[in-house]
């Protein structure tokens, strides 16, 4: 049975537990468990810290701790009654535990450790306070110790400051708030500003001394010597170092340091010096060699110095080297140290070269039991203590000292008959008065232990020997009576065996017959003559001689003799027992001389005052001796002599001594009858206070009065014991009279005089201290009146009185601190009279420090909850006196400057806190009865209204972030706590009296402000606590954000009509307070905003101002980091809100205005989906696109759903800056494209806005244009920059500036340059998919087309995309996915490579432009990307795969065009097209085609290296097919089956096979090039090509060629319009005339090295058409999986488009049967993995020429569809056409040149192609899809460019017949007239040239081969591009041409140039989403009138650019603009 517990309350778990059984609960060892009930060895409780959890858990695992239980029952809470410091570590070390894991996470190693160390430290010092064996005193110690690490770690991560009282932590609420906060302010100054010490020592330790000379033993003497006074201060370190120069001693550590103590902070200076002085023990000379003088003298070694200020810059345990120096003459070693810190060099030099003394120095700060404390192990292993000389600067009492300082200084001897100077020895002895010489009491320094005698060091050769020795005699006080010190004078001989013979003596006692010491000073001693075999053991012998040269005794013969001789000594006593002071003697000893007794009174205030304190108690009962025996003759001299003692007392020196003081008055005071004469005495001094003679004393008297008073007291309490209380009323009239005069000389007025001014602050300063001992005499209120008259007596206030008012509140502060005033009694007297004064203080600002700190004195004894009486009377008189006072005193100081230097601020802080700590204890001291007493006083409603406001005001002052330090949280609780209390009860103020008719804004304003700062204070946000903190404040203060929340909700539903006028000012304070994540908050607020649209609806019928500014400061307050998912939810969730409310779309669509309101929460639901996005995007460190893509999302939705103008250029901005920190500078100058066509060319004033000044609306633009051109510059976009350019250039032309105009036209020139110059990387383009609820709302279930970067690859844009998005997960296959992907709670992403598809080929098919200015439309202004994917419809042949081989085109719309605002736009439409069989062979045999021609003609002219690229693309082709290749196609689409099948397909069954016909062509003339060139070893090879090909063409049924085949170098035409029109003509390419284009041998494609990154993904789907997928260097490594199988796994940039749908031959694979596997693998070519030249040809200069004679045609090379049936052929094409293809056959033409004919044989078969040839994009219309006229690099595919080539007028026959082409543009066909000189070719005849303008051209088209612009020329492989006949584009002739007879053409040139004008290159799409739109106007060029001249503007006619565009950008209209309301921006 369970039964509940009585004592087993609380416990610790001291073994883990799983809780494995029913009910059980889990616990962890060292969880604390409260214990609820107890059942056979079980317990059933829960751990704290989980109180939610209950469970059960054995006993014995519970270690039961002492505790009581408060609030017994169901809530009881149960505390440990354990030390409180205990309690506090425990709680702070598992706090601690949690952060310190995270410091090791976040790699912070340092702090990591240090924390570590100091936890184990707590541990430690906790285990000693449980075992509870220590004293008292360690106790306390252990806690310090404690207390001090829980600060540091507390302080080092960032938690809370702790108050603490006695090392015990101090609960708020149990204390006043003004004792609170001067703890808190106490640990914090102590911690930011630690208090400087006074005390300093010096820590010394000898380490070694390296010298090479040595050999001896020495002696090392350590002292601090003081430069400027040149004195030592110190006594000496002394130490003995061995013959290596180590201490002599090792195993005594103690011996080798010592701590030089009590240096004060004025020793601490530069001129004091450590100096060191170094004595080596061993024989007279350091380098003479043994002899037969074995003894040993002390003799100078060297000397060392060290300044102090060296070690002030920071103290450091490194050893030092000191340079040891030797004088260069002995006889100045005594004031060597002198001269090197004089720096006279002259005296010394270094003792060796590398001579030097290392030791350790440190500074140690504080007093010397802080040492001990601080450093223990330094006191432990023992260190020996170096004293000052004297005593320190503070004399303790009880010091015991009685040290003799005695200096050998120095000797004037004579020779005693010698030729040389002696060698004089000094050795010393201390001689008792019974003539034995005292042991052990000679100290030569604090190292070793004392000696029984000295000897002094000699000086070799030297009468006048100088010392400076100091020695410390420690004699007893009983042995120095009597005692007497002698000197022995011996000289030294080194010749006689080293004998000391000793010749002479002194002595000097050390105390005289009248009990004097020694004086202070020097003293010149007799030396008395002797013999060695004198005996000086019997000391009475010699003491009878004078002993001093000033001594000398008038009869003493004897020593008249031995006065030339003398010797010299320095004696200083420091001794608490023993004086030298003769007045002192004859003071204490007054009874032998009474007739001295005045003289040794007046003599006393001359005594050196140490010599007082000394004898503190003799002299005091010498004084009272004397005033008992004659006060009539000396009560005023003794009065005098005392208030001298006492004052001494006041000194800091003597400040210890008045305990001393104090314990005689109590116990050893005996003067019963003082008190008459004292108060005689003292009344008589008060009466003359204004006696100027006497104000000096008189101001002394009245200092000392509070020990006269404690002596009078005592003196009566004696008398009262000893009478029985006699006299006490004559006593007390005594004192009533000296009081009254007292209080007249207070009163008297100073009139400009000090002396009384003085008086009077030297009384009031001394008064309090008085308190005590009137308090003994009399009752307390009669005290309290005496002080409360005192200060009433007190003149009033005056002008020129400032210092005396500022002293009368001193005094008032002292009197409060006083124990009068902790007695109600005195209280209630005393109060109202200080509060009086404070009010006068604080009304004119004065004296604040003095008047808070007594305020806060007040506030510090009154408890909480103090509900006696006389408190709350206390506080009703505060609240009337002070309160108003103090509030303007608050609103004064705080919105004052802070003073800047640091000390003035933090007084200055110290005062606003003091006051506010004041205002917050009397506010919660504060009863209903005390705020209903303060609102009635207020006689009207204004005075309420302006203390209201005055209170908010303060309030919202206290809750400022600055109010308090960061780490006060207990502080800012409890000023929260009383400010929620206070507004509680002001609410029904505010209700009662400011509704309805009196409703006053301001105030409600001022409140609901308040209202809202306080709960959305940081220190209130529980959320960001731990664990442990948030349940303590709970428990304590609940949640007070929750409760202010409620009061603003009831305070609103008040409001009432009244709401109208918050509205919409309160929407943006509720919705931050809406924002905090507290669930009950938020559902308090919310409905406040379906109040607030209803009354705005009512009011102006929509609520256009409530959705404005909630949607602003949403924005602003979500970009904080405010809001989650969570409160999205809420404010668009169904949920009930708070009580019978609910939820807030409920409430809405009850309403009449659902509809809007409804739209405005979906509005601002979506809102906050984008800006919760857009945060959480912002979180992460580096630009990645989902910043960029979720700014773009945000931007749009600004735009086009909220119409936000200010919002939407907030974001472009931000968008701007994003691409910028990406380098995306294209995107970036789109992006602030945004803004500047929001703008126009006016004069308008614009505001500041951003980082923009106040300009000008032109001034902005203008400034726009710049930095977009610049970006654009930046980009390589160059050909956008011309058109802002040119935009620019215009306006400057209008205002006449052509200063900026000329400029802007050298920019325009320099990007021109740019574009023909520089190298543009053509980027891939990627489709991705984002599939999954997981994914951000601007990316969930859409996909994008991405713009890759330069040089990314498929994988590597996989990769990034990855990285961005980690828990996303790839999928493996392009099939769209379904719809449990769409709702899965994942992320997937689906990426492949896509092809873009330019919107007019126009640009890219026209000949003559170069491929620096094509390549920028073949990737820029894309709408359309496209991707292919293979299958087979119906049954797989397995014979024939490619019969059922189908391919699905998917085309892909784009919402905007790239490059954009954006790398990646969402994909608005999908297209998907099949393409049979059938069409896909015809197109993989024309990129095939293609590629061949490009390959032989780069070959032909030179521009390869080596011929390898082509030897591998010809050996794939032949071999495979010879081993099957296209026949493949043959049996699949001649057979007759199909035919049949498919009547349809006739025309495409005839192209096919003219393109098999003309692969066979291509190779026998590349085959022919290729034996030119090919290298010797590759021979066999070619010959193995040759053979197979014969092969090749035996099985396609092709007969024998014309017989002479030879290889010419075919030349292209530069598409530049730069190259030099004088080139040189070259022999024509087997079809006709052609002229081909130079190019730079740096682009040839090198083999196997290919592009990483500058080819589009449109190359990479058509080269998939291709199917040459030979084992050549080019195309082997295209095979790749297919995005059908593993999209994300390719290990190259694999495109999704069909290339496997060629059969062999076409992918040159050597058998079928190895490539069945890979249909549809090997379709995946990335758009780099091949060359672009092989649809481009690359220009190359030109080479020799070859025979351009040829043999007639055979009849094989005819297309069949002529050569079978001629008949139908006319009837297709015509007569002309007919007759044309007649000649063609026959090889005549009547009535026609040869080049005519030639000429429109070209035209024939251009007609014969229409609607013949495949169409390679289904989605292009007809005529888009007809095959346009693209002449490859020679002239294998048409005869149209055929030429008259020489001036025999021999026509050259093409080896191949042309294939059939579509005409497009008459222009293409015409070439210039214009004459131009004649070439440098051996054939004769002039040649035309053509330059075709640089500008005319539109965006569409394919990749670039230019060297300048593909990856050729940095990777040395060309680029792939599409190789279609509806795609690819011819070059025009331009050089080198012969004349073509204009009556030969059709049609005139210049209609044909103008027909074939394309659009202009820049075509900016549509700033939405959704739709495409014209060019915008910011880009829009005039309408010419005319052709432009030259160099033409590339960009014409905008109509015709409508006109040209897609037919998608036709059909869509475009969107409405944004209303201009830029005015400001």
């Amino acid at each position: 049975m369970w039964i509940p517990t009585e004592h087993e309350k609380y416990g610790v778990v001291i073994a883990s537990f799983r809780g494995a059984v029913p009910h059980g609960l889990s616990l962890e060892i060292g969880d604390t468990v409260q214990i609820l009930e107890k059942c056979d060895g079980w317990y059933r409780g829960f751990a704290l810290k989980n109180p939610n959890l209950k469970g059960i858990f054995p006993s014995n695992y519970i270690h039961l701790k002492n505790a009581c239980v408060k609030n017994k029952g169901q809530f009881e809470m149960v505390v440990p009654t354990e030390d409180s410091v205990i309690t506090e570590m425990t709680s702070t070390l598992r706090d601690w535990g949690t952060m310190w894991k995270q410091l090791y996470v976040r790699n912070e190693g340092d702090l990591f450790h240090r924390l570590w160390h100091i936890m184990n430290e707590i541990l430690d010092l906790r285990r000693q306070v449980l075992v509870g064996h220590l004293t008292h005193d360690r106790m306390k110690d252990v806690k310090r110790h404690i207390t001090a690490r829980l600060d540091w770690g507390n302080e080092q991560l960032g938690l809370d400051l702790v108050p603490r009282k006695e090392y015990a932590m101090v609960d708020p609420e149990e204390i006043s708030i003004t004792e609170l906060y001067r703890l808190m302010e106490h640990r914090h100054r102590k911690k930011d500003t630690p208090v400087p010490a006074s005390t300093h020592h010096l820590f010394v330790q000898m380490k070694s001394l390296m010298c090479s000379n040595l050999g001896e033993e020495l002696e090392v003497v350590f002292s601090l010597f003081d430069s400027k006074e040149n004195r030592p201060i110190s006594e000496r370190f002394f130490l003995k170092l061995n013959r290596n120069g180590l201490p002599k001693c090792p195993e005594k550590p103690e011996r080798h340091c010592s701590l030089f103590v009590d240096l004060g902070s004025s020793e601490l200076r530069k001129d004091i010096y450590i100096t060191v002085h170094i004595i080596r023990i061993g024989r007279m000379g350091a380098g003479e060699k043994k002899n037969a003088c074995s003894v040993q003298y002390r003799r100078p070694f060297g000397c060392a110095v060290l300044s102090i200020a060296d070690l002030l810059a920071g103290d450091t345990k490194d050893d030092l080297i000191l340079k040891v120096y030797m004088c260069n003459t002995e006889s100045d070693w005594y004031q060597i140290h002198e001269s090197i810190i004089k720096k006279l060099n002259a005296r010394y030099n270094l003792t060796g070269s590398n001579a030097g003394l290392a030791v350790s120095l440190q500074l140690l700060h504080g007093d010397i039991e802080q040492i001990r404390r601080d450093y223990a192990s330094m006191f432990t292993h023992g260190v020996s203590i170096t004293r000052k000389l004297g005593f320190s600067n503070i004399i303790m009492p009880g010091e015991m000292r009685n040290d003799l300082y005695i200096t050998i200084e120095r000797g004037e001897f004579e020779k005693g008959g010698k030729s040389v100077a002696r060698n004089v020895e000094v050795t010393m002895y201390i001689v008792d008065s019974g003539g034995q010489i005292l042991k052990d009491f000679i100290s030569f320094g604090s190292g070793e232990p004392p000696a029984s005698e000295f000897h002094s060091f000699v000086l070799y050769h030297n009468n006048s020997p100088r010392w400076a020795e100091l020695l410390k005699l420690p004699i007893p006080v009983d042995k120095f009576r009597g005692a007497h010190l002698r000197f022995e004078y011996r000289h030294c001989s080194t010749k006689e065996k080293g004998e000391k013979k000793l010749f002479g003596f002194s002595f000097v006692p050390l105390m005289q017959e009248n009990g004097r010491t020694l004086p202070d000073g020097t003293h010149e001693l007799i030396v008395h003559k002797c013999e060695e075999n004198v005996s000086l053991q019997d000391s009475s012998r010699y003491l009878k001689f004078p002993f001093s040269k000033g001594h000398l005794l008038a009869n003493n013969h004897q020593a008249v003799k031995t006065t030339r001789e003398s010797f010299w000594i320095t004696s200083f006593l420091c001794s608490t027992k023993l004086t030298q002071n003769g007045d002192m003697l004859d003071l204490l000893k007054w009874r032998a001389h009474p007739e001295k007794i005045a003289g040794c009174l007046s003599k006393l205030k001359e005594i050196d005052g140490s010599e007082i304190v000394k004898f503190l108690q003799d002299t005091l009962d010498t004084l009272f001796g004397i005033l008992d025996e004659n006060s009539q003759k000396y009560s005023f001299q003794v009065f005098d002599c005392l208030v001298h003692i006492i004052n001494l007392l006041q000194d800091s020196k003597f400040h210890h001594f008045k305990p001393v003081m104090d314990t005689y008055i109590e116990s050893h005071f005996a003067g019963a009858l003082a008190y008459r004469d004292l108060i005689k005495v003292l009344k008589w001094h008060v009466d003359r206070i204004t006696d100027v003679e006497r104000q000096a004393h008189n101001l002394e008297v009245l200092k000392a009065q509070e020990y006269i008073f404690k002596y009078i007291v005592q003196s009566r309490r004696l008398f009262s014991l000893a009478t029985g209380g006699q006299n006490e009323e004559e006593f007390c009239c005594c004192i009533q009279e000296l009081l009254m005069s007292v209080r007249f000389f207070l009163s008297q007025e100073t009139k400009g005089t000090s002396a009384l001014s003085q008086a009077q602050v030297a009384f009031l300063n001394s008064f309090p201290a008085v308190y005590s001992e009137l308090l003994k005499l009399f009752d307390v209120r009669e005290v309290a009146n005496l002080v409360r008259d005192t200060l009433g007596s007190l003149p009033t206030v005056t002008n020129g009185d400032e210092s005396l008012q500022a002293v009368k509140l001193q005094f008032i502060g002292k009197t409060v601190e006083s124990q009068l005033y902790t007695n109600p009694e005195s209280r209630c007297i005393l109060l109202p009279v200080v509060l009086h004064h404070l009010y006068i203080h604080l009304q004119e600002q004065k004296d604040l420090v003095m008047c808070a700190r007594i305020l806060s004195n007040i506030f510090c004894l009154i408890k909480k909850n103090s509900s006696e009486k006389f408190v709350l009377e206390e506080i009703d008189v505060i609240v009337n006196s002070l309160l108003d006072v103090l509030l303007r005193t608050i609103l004064e100081i705080t919105s004052r400057p802070q003073p800047a230097g640091s000390a003035t601020r933090l007084q200055f802080q110290d005062v606003t806190g003091e006051f506010v700590s004041c205002l917050l204890s009397l506010l919660r001291q504060m009863t209903d009865r005390h705020y209903q007493q303060l609102l009635d006083r207020f006689k009207t409603r204004d005075e309420l209204r302006d203390f209201l406001l005055q209170i908010f005001t303060v309030f919202r002052i206290l809750i400022r972030p600055e109010m308090f330090p960061k780490d006060w949280t207990v502080m800012r609780l409890v000023a929260n706590n009383v400010i929620i209390t206070t507004v509680l009860y002001l609410s029904d103020a505010l209700r009662k009296n400011f509704l309805n008719e009196n409703f006053d804004y301001k105030i409600w304003d001022s409140y609901f402000y308040l209202a809202v700062i306080f709960i959305n204070q940081l220190c209130l946000q529980l959320e960001m606590f731990t664990p442990s903190k948030k349940k303590k404040v709970l428990e304590k203060y609940g949640d007070m954000r929750v409760t202010m929340g409620c009061e603003i909700f009831s305070m609103w539903q008040n409001l009432g009509e009244h709401k109208v006028h918050f509205i919409p000012a309160l929407i943006g304070p509720f919705l931050e307070v809406t924002l905090i994540p507290q669930p009950d908050l938020r559902n308090v607020m919310i409905p406040i905003f379906h109040d607030m649209m209803d009354w705005e609806q009512r009011r102006s019928g929509n609520f256009k101002q409530v959705e404005a500014k909630l949607i602003d400061k949403l924005d602003s307050l979500m970009s904080e980091g405010k809001g989650d998912e969570t409160y999205r939810e809420l404010f668009n969730s169904i949920i009930p809100l708070f009580g019978p409310y609910p939820s807030l779309l409920k409430k809405i669509e009850r309403e009449t205005w659902r509809e809007s309101g409804v739209s405005l929460i979906a509005t601002v639901t979506r809102l906050m989906e984008r800006l919760l996005d857009y945060r959480d995007c912002m979180k992460m460190g580096e630009v990645d696109g989902k910043k960029i893509g979720c700014t773009v999302s945000l931007l749009n939705f600004y735009k086009t759903e909220l119409n936000k103008e200010e919002m939407y250029i907030r974001y472009i901005h931000k968008l701007y800056d994003l691409h910028l920190k990406a380098q995306n500078f294209t995107e970036a100058a789109y992006t602030l494209l945004l803004y500047d066509e929001l703008l126009e060319w006016s004069d308008r004033p614009l505001r500041e806005f951003l980082n923009y000044p106040m300009q000008t609306e032109w001034q902005r633009k203008e400034y726009l244009h710049l930095t977009i051109i610049q970006n654009f510059d930046r980009g390589k976009c160059w050909e956008n920059g011309i058109i802002l350019c040119r935009k620019i250039a215009e306006q400057y032309e209008s205002y006449y500036d052509y200063r900026n105009l000329s400029k802007m036209r050298v920019m325009e020139a320099s990007l021109y340059d740019k574009i023909m110059d520089q190298q543009r990387l053509e980027p891939e383009f990627f489709r991705v998919g984002f599939y999954g609820k997981k994914f951000p709302f601007f990316l969930r279930n859409k996909e994008f087309v991405c713009r890759g970067h330069d040089y990314e690859r498929l994988e590597a844009f996989q990769q990034r995309m990855l990285n961005e998005f980690p828990h996303a997960i790839a999928m493996q296959h392009a099939n769209q996915p379904d719809e449990t992907i769409f709702q899965a709670e994942a992320q997937y992403l689906q990426i492949y490579a896509v092809t873009p598809i330019p919107e007019n080929q126009e640009v890219l098919q026209r000949e003559g432009i170069p491929d620096n200015i094509k390549s920028f439309y073949k990737v820029n202004h894309i709408w359309r990307f496209r991707y292919d994917r293979p299958f087979h419809k119906g049954t797989k042949d397995k014979d024939n795969e490619f019969k059922s081989l189908w391919v699905e085109r998917t085309t892909l719309i784009l919402v905007q065009s790239l490059p954009g605002i954006s790398r990646w736009f969402e994909v608005e439409k999908r297209e998907v097209v099949e393409m049979s069989p059938l069409e896909n062979a015809i197109e993989v045999l024309e990129n095939k085609n293609q590629q061949l021609r490009t390959l032989i003609s780069q070959c032909q002219s030179r521009q390869m290296q080596n011929i390898n690229p082509l030897t591998m693309c010809l050996n794939g082709v032949i071999d495979a097919a010879v081993n099957g290749g296209v026949s493949r196609y043959q049996e699949a689409f001649f057979v007759k089956e199909y035919i049949l099948n498919h009547p349809e397909d006739g025309e495409k069954i005839t192209c096919l096979r003219e393109l098999m016909l003309e692969q066979a062509q291509i190779l026998e003339f590349g085959l022919a090039v290729h034996e030119k060139f090919v290298p010797q070893d590759m021979r066999p090879l070619h010959k193995k090509l040759v053979d197979q090909f014969f092969v090749m063409k035996s099985s396609l049924g092709i007969q024998e060629f014309a017989a002479c085949i030879q290889a010419s170098p075919v030349h292209f035409p530069n598409g530049s319009p730069r190259v030099s029109r004088n080139s040189v003509p070259v022999s024509m390419s087997p079809e006709g005339a052609r002229v081909i284009p130079r190019r730079s041998p740096l682009s040839y494609p090198a083999v196997n090295r290919y592009s990483s990154s500058s080819l589009s993904s449109q190359a990479s789907a058509e080269v998939s058409n291709i199917t040459g997928q030979s084992e050549s260097s080019d195309e082997v490594f295209n095979m790749q999986p297919s995005p059908s199988t593993s999209s994300l796994s390719s290990t190259h940039s694999a495109s999704p488009n069909v290339t496997s749908s060629a059969p062999s031959s076409a992918r040159g694979s050597p058998l079928l049967s190895d490539k069945l596997k890979h249909s549809r693998e090997n379709s995946c070519l990335s758009p780099r993995e091949r060359p672009c030249s092989a649809i481009y040809p690359n220009p190359a200069e030109p080479s020799q020429p070859a025979n351009p004679c040829f043999a007639k045609w055979n009849e094989a090379s005819i297309p069949r569809c002529i050569r079978d049936s001629p008949r139908e052929f006319e009837e297709q094409v015509g007569p002309v056409s007919a007759a044309l293809s007649e000649g063609y056959l026959t090889g005549k033409c009547p009535n026609m040149s040869t080049s005519s004919v030639v000429s429109d044989r070209r035209i024939m078969f251009n007609h014969i192609g229409d609607g013949a040839l495949p169409r390679s994009d289904p989605n292009l219309s007809g005529p888009d899809k007809a095959v346009n006229s693209t002449p490859s690099s020679w002239s294998l595919d048409s005869g149209k460019e055929a030429r008259n080539m020489s001036d025999a007028g021999k026509l050259i026959s093409p080896p191949i017949p042309p294939r059939p082409t579509q005409t497009a543009s008459p222009a293409r066909h015409i070439s210039s007239a214009s004459p131009s000189p004649a070439g440098r070719s051996p054939m004769k005849g002039s040649v035309q040239s053509f330059t075709p303008s640089p500008v005319d051209y539109h965006s569409s088209g394919l990749i670039s081969n230019s060297p300048v612009l593909s990856g050729s020329y940095s990777s040395g492989i060309s680029s792939l591009s599409r190789c279609s006949t509806s795609e690819t584009s011819g070059f025009e002739t331009q050089a080198n041409e012969h004349p073509l007879s204009l009556s030969n053409c059709n049609v005139s040139e210049e209609p044909a140039r103008k027909e074939s004008k394309t659009p202009p290159p820049y075509s900016v799409y549509e700033r939405t989403l959704r739709r495409p739109v014209p060019l915008p106007h910011s880009l829009s060029i005039p309408i010419p009138t005319d052709p432009p001249a030259l160099p033409p503007k590339p960009l014409l006619v905008r109509p015709n650019n409508l006109e040209s565009s897609s037919k998608r950008t036709e059909q869509v209209p475009r969107p409405r603009p944004l209303p201009r309301k830029v005015s400001q921006l």
